[in-house]
């Protein structure tokens, strides 16, 4: 009888370990930029080719380079995922900038800052 209950003992305090360490480990969050594109008029502006990539520095670095298009949704939104370019617990942010071209006329340009595990967005008026 003693056996058995040091061994459902064991157990419990097993499980109550496993319960309390799987808890204590925390997800990365999603790294996400939103570019709005609007005309003049402040009308989104679907179908436009939105790219971000970093300012050209004096010095080369063996850091990882960010340059990615994406096209705006109907919504005039153009989404990236940037999860993948950033480490739990990894100090930083990048700094990009925002160059939007819809046919051969319709320009326009900014800057955003990506924050790790957040959401940042830019609005961009092409014209």
């Amino acid at each position: 009888m003693n056996k058995l209950i040091g061994k459902a003992g064991l157990v419990l305090m097993g499980a109550a370990f496993i319960a309390l360490t799987a808890g204590s480990c925390r997800k990365e969050g999603e790294t996400v930029a939103k570019i709005t594109v609007v005309d003049t008029g402040g009308v989104v502006f679907p179908g436009a080719m939105v790219r971000l990539y970093p300012s050209p520095t004096i010095e080369e670095h063996g850091a990882i380079v960010i340059d990615d298009t994406a096209w705006t949704e109907i919504d005039g939104i153009a989404a990236f995922d940037f999860s993948d370019h950033f480490n739990l617990g990894q100090a930083g942010v990048a700094v990009l900038d925002i160059e939007v071209r819809s046919g051969d006329t319709l320009y326009g340009e900014g800057i955003i800052k990506i924050e790790q595990e957040q959401t940042s967005e830019e609005k961009v008026v092409i014209q």
